[in-house]
This record gives structure tokens, sequence and C-alpha cells, in this order.
């Protein structure tokens, strides 16, 4: 049987300028997630790649180094470690982490720029612009104007510059973007980030700088070295791009291009989805599948400050994990964040609503629910299922086959929360199920009733079977819980066993009769609404008179 075809998602690679936070981590976390559903379904991991990194030679790396005392690549060193660091925290693996200071990157970058040189897509010329040096971008007349002359992004005044570079020719790829746009409606996703790059494709693209004089000033002196002419450097944003293509640009990862997704942030949209398409087509290498654009994250309904206290960084996130456990926290991340196109909301009280609802009392307590009943009724051993009476609305091995195909689906459109609420969804049938047959009272007739027992099994049974089910499904967003869930239920999945068996119920994996099931640890605590934000410290409590 053919291997799958390879799946390999990227995420952006992060300025190092800066401390992770909540948008670095949500990304690489949905990244992450998507990866191991990829893995899980495929049945083997040798065919998906996740690729994250981080963007050294920005322009702003060399000043902050110089303000803290610091060569460029120390700087550069010390934030690469921590963004490695804070996604190990969060339990994203990773396939390779690039950087873009590695020899495997810088020294391959001269060649793309070389090739487009040679077929004229790129040639040198005068550029005069309105440059915003906080996003180390020009902005056109009409962008710069619209935006009263100063950064849409932080708000500084752009900074009007003219000087000598070498500019891409991406005007002459207006026509066929657009071609392969409107022949490929999933090629940008969400649907309102299609729309945004459609409208600007509309109107005339001009060719872009891709480079910049090299100067006395050290900040113009960090970066690739435009092939030919060591007098100007490789704009920086052309530069980073390339990394999605030179990480696998080698004999034994070439079969993952072109990328079946690369994951952004809004703010990156037209970089990823009209740049970089345009410089592949110049190079003729095959486009990506999908660039997908994800929204912002705003706290307690306002937009993230330092200074009203609301910012999500990496401590306040490490805090809802010891609290709500790390799984707790991916689980809201996944399920909440913005993959809509719109913005979402990072607010503690619906943070504890879902936690409750998704995890306390949905998969943490119907776990708790069917294992205790087995523990107590057939001494931990799992039942011979047998029949139990048939209920139109529980049919359980339909309910998880249809689950487990909108999973599937949902994971293509890369709708990752629909996908987990697939296996919510049995969870909440599973609850039904039981406050419908309510085992715990059948239990008190099996002395009088021969045949309760047997219905008792096969009712306990189904129960623990659907669970399982859906612990499978959700375990790419959680999988130290669902791990922990199945060492105590003795039903680890074996090593590249893929989801058609293992969502299959009563399938080849299903739960062994004769096998034993413990009570085990709680796998969420039910959290109390009042409990104050974690991370922060609580206010005094008033006086007692």
């Amino acid at each position: 049987m053919p291997s799958p075809a390879p799946y390999y998602i990227t995420t952006p690679i992060y300025y190092v300028n800066d401390r992770p936070h909540i948008g670095h981590c949500y990304t690489t976390t949905v990244a992450d997630a998507a990866a191991r559903a990829m893995r899980l379904i495929r049945g083997e991991s040798r065919s998906t790649f996740l690729l994250t990194g981080t963007d050294e030679h920005a322009d702003k790396v060399v000043t902050s180094a110089a303000a803290h005392n610091s060569t460029p690549q120390a700087w550069a060193d010390k934030h690469a470690d921590a963004f490695r660091a804070a996604f190990t925290s969060l339990n994203c693996g990773f396939d390779d982490f690039i950087r873009t200071t590695e020899p495997r990157h810088k020294d391959k970058v001269p060649g793309y720029i070389s090739a487009l040189l040679k077929t004229g897509d790129i040639y040198k010329g005068v550029y005069t612009g309105w440059y915003d040096a906080g996003q180390e971008e020009y902005l056109t007349e009409t962008a710069a104007r619209e935006a009263n002359f100063k950064s849409p992004i932080n708000g500084k005044p752009l900074v009007q510059r003219t000087e000598d570079c070498y500019f891409f020719k991406l005007g002459a790829y207006q026509e066929r973007l657009l071609a392969h746009i409107n022949a490929n409606p999933h090629f940008i996703q969400p649907d309102a980030r299609r729309q945004e790059v459609l409208g600007r494709l509309r109107q005339t693209l001009n060719d872009i700088p891709v480079s910049r004089p090299v100067t006395d000033d050290p900040a113009t002196q960090w970066g690739v070295r435009m092939p030919g002419d060591p007098a100007n450097r490789v704009y920086v944003w052309i530069d980073a791009l390339f990394n999605y293509y030179t990480t696998v640009d080698t004999p034994e990862r070439k079969h993952f291009w072109p990328a079946a997704v690369h994951l952004i942030g809004k703010d990156i949209l037209w970089f990823h989805a009209v740049i970089w398409p345009a410089l592949l087509m110049a190079l003729n290498f095959p486009l990506p599948k999908m660039i997908f654009g994800h929204g912002w994250w705003v706290s307690e309904g306002q937009k993230m400050s330092k200074s009203l206290g609301n910012f999500i960084d990496l401590e306040r996130m490490h805090a809802y994990a010891d609290a709500f456990s790390l799984d707790g926290l991916r689980w809201y991340l996944l399920t909440q964040g913005p993959l809509s196109g719109q913005d979402a909301d990072f607010s503690h009280a619906k943070f504890i609503e879902v936690y409750n609802a998704d995890l306390a009392n949905g998969i943490g307590n119907c776990a708790s629910r069917v294992s205790n009943m087995i523990v107590k009724y057939f001494d931990g051993v799992v039942p011979t299922p047998g029949n139990a009476a048939a209920l139109p609305d529980y049919d359980f091995k339909a309910i998880c086959a249809k689950a487990s195909v909108e999973y599937v689906a949902a994971l293509d459109r890369f709708d990752i929360a629909c996908a987990f609420n697939q296996a919510s969804e049995i969870i909440r049938k599973v609850d039904g199920y039981i406050n419908v047959t309510a085992p715990f009272k059948l239990a008190k007739t099996v002395e009088a009733n021969p045949t309760a027992k047997q219905e008792l099994a096969a009712i306990l049974y189904t129960c623990a079977e659907a669970v399982r089910v859906a612990s499978v499904l959700m375990a790419p967003a959680m999988p130290q819980k669902m791990a922990a869930l199945w060492s105590t239920w003795n039903c680890t999945p074996g090593a590249d066993t893929k989801l058609a068996d293992l969502a299959a119920f009563g399938g080849p994996c299903a739960l062994k009769p004769g096998s034993t099931v413990a009570k085990g640890d709680a796998l969420f605590m039910r959290a109390d609404p009042a409990a104050p934000i974690p991370g922060t410290i609580p206010a005094p409590s008033a006086p007692t008179v």
C-alpha cells in the first residue's frame, strides 16, 4: 500500500527581539496539535513534519543587542533558546527548529536570489517610499496615507527613504496569483483572509524592494549579502520567507515540499499569501497548499497591554497550567482560539466555564463515573460486552464512526476546534446514555434478576469503549491526560496504529474484556469560578469589624 502524501506544517519564524508570549505559543500549540492529529490519522510519523524557529536578521536585533551590551549573535542565541524552552514547556513537539543565522539557511538564500537575478525577476533600481522601522517593511503611498503616515502596528511615524536597492517583479505575477487563488478556494484561509487578499490584489501591484544598502550603521551589516554585490543586504523579510524551503531543501527532506499548511498570524498575511507565492512562482517551485492566517488574542475583552495588567505572557500561561493542568490550558487555546478569522478573548471566567464543562464535568467526570462503576460492580475487570437494549439515540458504533469522519474532515479544512469538539460530543452522548440506562440503579437488581448482570455489563462496556474512542480523538490536544487515562485503563494504543482502527467502536483496538481498569486519579478537578486569576496577587480581604 502506498505511503500517505507528506504533511508539512510550519509556524512563522519568530522575531528574537522579545520574549515568547501567548501569540507565539498559541500558533505553535495549534501546529503541534495538527501534526499530532495527522500522525494519528496516518498511523505513522515519518510522513509528517512540523517546523518552527526564529527570524534573526532584523535591524531591531542589532539595536536591542547593543542596548543590552550584547552582540547580535549572542542576543539571537539567548532568545532562540527562550523560544525553544517556551514551546517545550507547553509540550509542543517540532521536527526541526530553524534559525535564519544558521549556515544551512543563510548559505542557501543567495542561491535562490541568484536564480531570480538570472531570470530578471530581481533587478537593481532606486526606491523611495515610506518605511515602517518597527515592522521593517515599506508601505505603499496609498497605505501610508490611509494610516496617516504612521505605523498601522505601533503608531510611530513612518520614515520616507530613498535608497539604491534590488527589486522583485511582484507585479508580473499579479494575474497568475489571482488565477491561483480563485481556482483554489482553500489556498488562503479562513475566508475573511482570502477576501482581504483578493481585495488588495484588485489594485495594481508594484515591484517591491528586496535589499537594503550596507552602510557604517551596524544594523545594515547584519544579514545575508546580495550575491555578487556585498554592498547590499537581502531584505530581512525575503531572507526569512525562504526558511520554509531551505529547511527541507535536502535530499532527505525534499519530498516534504510543498508545505501542506503555513500557519501564521493575520498581521503577516500579505508576505505569506502574496509575496511568498510570487517568489515561488518565479522560481518554478510548487506553491504551499494552504496559507492560514489566524486572528489575535485579546484579554478580558481588551487589547493586551502590560500597563493594564492583562498581558498573557509565558509566566501567566504557566500559572494557568499549574492551576488547571497543561492539557487544560492547551484545550482552551485549541478550542477557543482565533482560528475562525475573528479575534478571541482569553477571559478567566470563560476559561473556567470551558474547563469545567468540557474537562472537569466532561471527559474527567465521565471517565471517573465509568471506571468507578466497573471497579464497584465488576471488581475492576472489563466486562464482556453482551447486548444492551437498543436505543436509537445511542448507537455508539454509528456515533463514533460519524465523529471520526467529521474529525478528519475538520482537520482537512484546518478547523481544529470542530475536530476536538467531535470528541466532546461523544462524551456528552455517554453522559446521556448513563442517565437513560441508570446502571447504578440496575446494579441493585442483580440478585433478583439473573439477566440484570449481563445487561449491566453491556451498558458499562459500551460506556467505557465510547470514552476510549473519545480519548483517542482528544489525544492530540491533551496528550498527557489521555495517556494517563489509557494507563489506568490498560488501553494504551500501539505505535503506528491508524485512527480508522483506533476510533472504531468495538474495532481492532477496542477494550479487551478481562483486562483491568483502575480508578486512578481524577483527570481534571472541578474549578471554583470565584478562584483568583492564576499568576495574579489576590485582592486583600476586607478587615473584620
